[in-house]
């Protein structure tokens, strides 16, 4: 079995956990989302055995770097670092609805990745540019604060729903978690995913200068990731000290994701140097 063939079954157990969680949600169930918590684990392990099979693969092939240089490749990342800090919050919160509204967003970023026609799976050489250190440190720190992002997004729609004024007379808005948590975790998850954007620029900025002798060049990538920063930074400083709470910083905190979103897959369709064949990071 290749890598590829590996990821695409980590596809299907990612699918399989989402659906064991929203199963467990619907119909308020312990068993499946046990099940799922047990799979979703699975996943894991299965995603980064085929991130790290594709590495050794293109060092068979005498490429030799690691798998994070393209479109297919961040996404598995993607998914992966997804699913890890999902597990993390339930763990921490113990409260498995959580991942109905989480690993969906990790199974759609591999079911892409794996089904899509228009991203090809191959092991690709480097180009010059991204013949560097700052690779892994960059496009790492990047998906981690994106993946901050996307479960602050599962949170903040948590919310969203669960503060209805109806809410209270919903069963299944009833089993979520309440209000003040889902607004603590969001900030959370947006506090942690901001300070690896950051250091996602920064490494960036530094790796930018070494393959093109300037720091910033107001790339549509570079462009729409200062964009998404300053929308973090507009939710933290509103909350911090504006006092905003509640719906304004869930609503944001979409936004926000909308934002991670245009930067990683519609900056791919301008030209720029970051359009590397759909590189993704």
């Amino acid at each position: 079995m290749n890598s590829s063939q590996l990821l695409s079954v980590t596809t299907f157990i990612y699918g399989v956990a989402a659906f064991l969680y929203l199963s467990a949600w619907v119909f308020k169930k312990e068993g499946p989302g046990r099940v799922a918590t047990w799979t979703t684990l699975a996943a894991v392990v299965c995603n980064i055995a085929g991130f790290l099979l594709r590495w050794v693969e293109s060092y068979q092939l005498g490429i030799g770097h690691a798998p994070l240089s393209n479109l297919y490749e961040s996404l598995t990342f993607f998914s992966w670092t997804i699913a890890v800090l999902y597990l993390v919050v339930e763990r921490k919160y113990r409260n498995r609805v959580i991942g109905a509204f989480v690993l969906p967003l990790a199974f759609l970023a591999m079911a892409y990745a794996s089904l899509s026609p228009n991203i090809s799976d191959r092991i690709q050489p480097l180009i010059p540019a991204l013949k560097s250190n700052w690779l892994i440190a960059h496009v790492i720190a990047c998906f981690i604060g994106y993946a901050a992002f996307a479960v602050a997004f599962g949170t903040s729609l948590m919310y969203l729903l669960r503060s209805k004024p109806s809410a209270a007379e919903e069963s299944l808005l009833n089993r979520l978690p309440d209000p003040p948590v889902l607004e603590e975790l969001t900030y959370q998850m947006v506090v942690f995913g901001f300070l690896f954007l950051s250091a996602g620029i920064i490494t960036g900025a530094v790796w930018a200068n070494s393959a093109w002798g300037r720091y910033w060049g107001w790339d549509p990538k570079e462009t729409w990731s200062l964009i998404t920063w300053f929308v973090y930074a507009t939710l933290l400083h509103a909350r911090l000290m504006r006092g905003w709470g509640g719906r304004r910083i869930a609503y944001l905190s979409v936004i926000g994701f909308a934002a991670v979103l245009f930067t990683y897959f519609g900056v791919n369709l301008l030209p720029g140097l970051h359009s590397y064949g759909a590189m993704g990071s």
